[in-house]
């Protein structure tokens, strides 16, 4: 069962899970149809070995496996899989350093997208 980036890595975009992926199979979107596809990061299904070694790496706790996925997010999904469609407007996203987020704004991202914030 691959892994699901979802909308909780919408803008914040942080790399730490490309860089522990051991397949690459974490992607940016490079196209023009930014409303598809926001900034943000996407899984391959078709590449993830399910070793689950990005989740832990995500200080914003947006990766989940597929069955895990809160109801709430459960068309990020389907996002993820949109990309098997057209995999040549995406490229596997560069490992840059960045600061992580507080605890405060991780709890604020998840109200934001209606998640319990404590979850």
């Amino acid at each position: 069962m691959p892994w699901t980036i979802t909308r909780l890595c919408r803008d914040c975009v942080d790399t730490g899970c490309v860089s522990v992926c051991p397949v690459d199979c974490i992607y940016e979107y490079i196209g023009p149809d930014k409303e598809k596809f926001p900034n943000q990061l996407y899984i391959d299904p078709d590449e993830c070995i399910d070793c689950g070694a990005c989740e832990p790496e995500c200080p914003w706790q947006a990766i989940f496996e597929e069955p895990a996925v809160p109801e709430v997010l459960k068309d990020d999904i389907a996002l993820n899989h949109a990309l098997l469609e057209i995999k040549d407007q995406f490229k596997v996203m560069p490992f840059k350093k960045v600061d992580h987020p507080t605890p405060e704004q991780v709890a604020e991202n998840k109200k934001k997208w209606g998640l319990d914030p404590n979850s």
